[in-house]
């Protein structure tokens, strides 16, 4: 019997939308841009987020600027409370996909172990 993983994942993914964690997310994420001023935070620490992540690809320190600045905003995100309800919804969602990735990886963790 030939075997469509692909049919399987697209299928999680179906599943993987009307799960609690992923419908509280989108709530979250909903009101947090209600509130222009925390959503324009929100995406100002997404795009500190990703140039930090970039320059660490990259091999490059960060400036001394540069960190204060990341840590000023994080600072300013961690205390919305919108922001921290989308967090919290995410850390949830994060949470469920380590634990499908663990099964998904299983076989593979099981053949290294023997």
């Amino acid at each position: 019997m030939a075997i469509n993983i692909y049919d399987t994942a697209n299928q999680m993914e179906r599943e993987l939308r009307e799960t609690t964690e992923y419908q509280d997310l989108v709530k979250a994420f909903g009101e947090m841009k209600k509130d222009p001023v925390a959503y324009k935070l929100f995406q100002d620490f997404q795009e500190i987020q990703i140039n930090v992540q970039q320059k660490q690809a990259n091999g490059e320190d960060l400036t001394e600027d540069e960190m204060t600045h990341a840590r000023e905003v994080a600072t300013k995100v961690g205390d919305i409370e919108v922001v921290k309800s989308l967090m919290d919804k995410e850390r949830n969602l994060n949470q469920l996909l380590g634990d499908i990735n663990q099964i998904i990886t299983k076989p593979v963790q099981e053949l290294y172990r023997n």
